[in-house]
């Protein structure tokens, strides 16, 4: 009879630590700590970039909430990657809206070809 709850105890410790370890490390992409510590990133020029950074955090967030740990743990490790080399960010040029339209009319020109 004793060993019965010892089992089940056990047993909920292992779910537990299960998600716990399958969890999606949001909180470890440290992104506020990495635009504080990056002078590139503290440019004025570059807040598009830290913005970006930002919006990939959050979208990592709403992807843990939603289950998505596979998804969420692809977004953290461009994060992670952005983090530590700004300039691979910066060196990919304009990031803003208007150039992903032209992005867009560009890919979209391309498939309507015959």
């Amino acid at each position: 009879m004793r060993a019965t709850p010892i089992l089940l105890a056990a047993l909920g410790a292992l779910v537990l630590a299960d998600r716990a370890f399958a969890a999606c490390p949001v909180d470890n992409a440290k992104v506020e700590k990495a635009i504080a510590t990056k002078p590139a990133l503290r440019d004025e020029a570059n807040a598009q970039v830290v913005r970006d950074l930002r919006t990939l955090r959050d979208a990592a967030v709403v992807l843990d909430a939603y289950a998505h740990d596979c998804a969420c743990k692809r977004v953290v490790a461009v994060l992670h990657t952005l983090a530590a080399y700004p300039e691979r960010a910066l060196a990919a040029g304009d990031t803003d809206e208007g150039r992903g339209e032209a992005v867009e009319r560009a890919h979209k020109a391309k498939a309507a070809k015959p």
